[in-house]
């Protein structure tokens, strides 16, 4: 083409995109800001971004995950796609990332943000990181002759328990300050910003505009970034939004992100798209609140120790590399305008503490909201994301460690696996005689199987016998379900005839396997701090579970796969998005802040990646539930019950 550039039109969102020659249908759709499944980072292992080419000329890279039908049908792989021509394009509903189940809220039985979700915790006191005053200052006489700044911190100590000594003011408000004064006839906003331990005067305003005060909370994940915005002032969450990471086009999990970044001298642009992601939050948030953003005075990050990398734009690719460090833990607060995040200008950016390369400050934050840190009883804190974070402990220690799941759980490398949209299976039954019995989200017709039904559909396949306990297909088995393939045995769990592609929907040997590898890894997390402290798991007392998968999942199913230890499952609390609740926790107290900062530093991180125990209890583990089914008297009891 002449202007090098073709048109790439895209349904049914009726979206079109110019794009150069040599890209890919999956680069236009992420320039388009549309959001395919491609949970393997557009390398072609996964086989989820299927897209149907109506129209135009490509060159297409040869797939197995692309059947004789669906290329008959048009379907290509939008990440093996190369653009040759104007196209039109059209993505079927299976291949939409739906921001619909992002866990955008708080707990259900959680609405405020001073306390914990544990009740039996005293709620902090409202003081947010970001004050506003309305003060009434003495006019200046012959007789009391006080600078201009020093009036100013004498008023604002006179209403606080803050000392002149522990006050700052930045230079652009200090030079409007004379004539703000005089023109308002003294009588003032100042908006202070905690600085920890000091105060910075960050604006001072005409008037009472004391209640104009709010601040944005921030969970930004691997695959999703969450924000609430707050009002500061009466400590109300006013709205919600989310959506995906945009860097999820270079990997599902952070490591394949790192790895591009440094391959590709691409790390100042993973930081552009992380900002921008936030940037988008933020002002989706005020403009539908018809607010004025130079009103947003402070946000608060919550994120692992990657994420709160590329958030600052530092340089993580030691967190990779022996022996795995991180830049910084602890980070002061900055104005946000330095990593251009748009609020207030002189506005201030706040991140939760990190603990360790693969324990961030979501994790803090979760700890903060359930107050594990005040727990009497021995808890557990089992945040199951993209990978899997664990905290063991109560009130006197408290220790932790990353599990590197893998993504298995949330439709990666899974035959028809797919994240939770509509259509997923989230929920699945096996009964004696081999039926199934499914829910999808929406109640739409099946296109998959996310992580919820994922779980529940392996506890149920050795409920029923149809594998043994290795996760092997058992002989023998008299149902027209378990078929052979050429690439092995697969269970039918959906007809063709009943799905949205009409395509089977099935589980398959290989499928089952990296299941169990998934659900392994957190199971041995789990034993090895335990050991670790010289506990067992009779000494647990609550186990909480967070996070997008760990909110969905049937807590007897995942002790039936040994995802969890064989504990009671009235011991099992979900406590959902736990990272937002934190960091609104710390928006609305400078207390929870430096509690917060506490937690960090009180947790000893345990690297399993090089624990021999970790590596023993794993393989282990990769049985279901366990090689030793006596860690499980209740599934060994619910197995033979099953046989009879």
């Amino acid at each position: 083409m002449e202007d090098s550039h073709y048109t790439i039109h895209f349904l049914p969102n009726d979206i079109t995109v110019e794009i150069e020659p040599g890209k890919t249908v999956l680069d236009a759709s992420y320039k388009g800001d549309l959001f395919i499944n491609a949970l393997c980072g557009g390398d072609g292992t996964c086989g989820k971004c299927k897209v149907i080419l109506q129209s135009g000329k490509t060159q297409r890279r040869p797939s197995s995950h692309i059947s004789v039908e669906e290329a008959e049908k048009g379907y290509v792989l939008a990440c093996k796609t190369l653009i040759d021509d104007n196209l039109e394009v059209f993505i079927p509903e299976e291949s939409r990332l739906d921001k619909s189940r992002i866990l955008v809220g708080d707990n259900m039985l959680f609405s405020g943000s001073q306390a914990a979700i544990n009740p039996g915790v005293e709620q902090f006191k409202h003081a947010p990181l970001i004050n506003k005053i309305y003060l009434e200052l003495p006019r200046p006489t012959m007789d009391d002759n006080m600078a201009d700044y020093e009036r100013l911190c004498q008023g604002i100590s006179s209403e606080t328990t803050i000392s002149a000594e522990k006050l700052s003011i930045h230079l652009a408000v200090l030079k409007q300050l004379p004539a703000l004064l005089r023109s308002s006839d003294w009588k003032i906003t100042v908006t202070l910003a905690n600085r920890c331990p000091l105060f910075e005067i960050i604006e001072v305003q005409p008037g009472d505009v004391s209640a104009n005060n709010y601040g944005i909370a921030v969970d930004i994940g691997t695959t999703t970034v969450v924000a609430h915005l707050i009002n500061l002032s009466t400590t109300e969450t006013i709205d919600a939004e989310a959506t995906y990471n945009s860097q999820i086009k270079y990997g599902d999990d952070y490591i394949q992100r790192i790895m591009y970044a440094a391959q590709n001298n691409a790390m100042e642009m993973m930081h552009e798209m992380l900002t921008e992601d936030v940037n988008h939050l933020i002002s989706t948030l005020v403009k539908r609140n018809t607010l004025n953003i130079h009103n947003v005075n402070a946000v608060v990050c919550a994120g692992n120790t990657v994420m709160t990398h590329f958030l600052m734009g530092l340089d993580p690719t030691n967190i990779r590399k022996e022996p795995y460090l991180p830049v910084v833990n602890i980070i002061a607060p900055i104005r946000a305008s330095e990593i251009d995040v748009r609020i207030n200008s002189h506005g201030l950016l706040y991140t939760l503490p990190c603990v360790g390369a693969y324990v961030g400050g979501d994790i803090s934050a979760g700890v903060l909201s359930i107050r594990l840190d005040k727990a009497e009883a021995l808890s557990l804190l089992i945040d199951i994301g993209t990978n899997g974070e664990i905290v063991l402990g109560n009130k006197d220690w408290l220790v932790c460690c990353s599990a590197s799941a893998g993504p298995s759980f949330e439709g990666s490398g899974i035959s028809c696996g797919m994240r939770a949209a509509k259509g997923a299976i989230e929920k699945i039954t096996i009964t004696p005689d081999f039926d199934v019995m499914y829910k999808t989200i929406g109640d739409a017709p099946p296109s998959g199987i996310c992580g919820s039904g994922l779980l529940e559909c392996l506890a149920n396949l050795v409920r029923s016998g149809v594998i043994d306990r290795t996760g092997n297909f058992q002989k023998g088995i008299k149902t027209e379900r378990l078929r052979s393939t050429d690439n092995g045995q697969e269970f039918l769990l959906v007809d063709r005839k009943e799905t949205a592609k009409k395509k089977d929907i099935i589980i398959t040997q290989a499928d089952i396997q990296n299941l169990i590898r998934s659900k392994a890894a957190i199971y041995s997390a789990i034993s090895t701090l335990l050991e670790s402290m010289g506990m067992d798991v009779e000494s647990i007392e609550q186990v909480y579970l967070a996070g997008g998968f760990g909110s969905y999942l049937d807590a007897k199913s995942a002790v039936t796969i040994g995802m969890l230890p064989d504990i009671e499952i009235a011991k099992v609390h979900f406590v959902g998005n736990t990272s937002i609740i934190g960091a609104k926790m710390t928006l609305f107290s400078a207390e929870a802040h430096e509690v917060a900062k506490e937690i960090g530093t009180k947790m000893t991180y345990i690297d399993l990646m090089s624990n021999n125990k970790y590596m023993e209890e794993y393989v282990s583990a990769n049985f279901l539930p366990h090689t030793n089914i006596e860690k499980f008297p209740s599934v060994a009891e619910e197995l033979m019950v099953s046989k009879k």
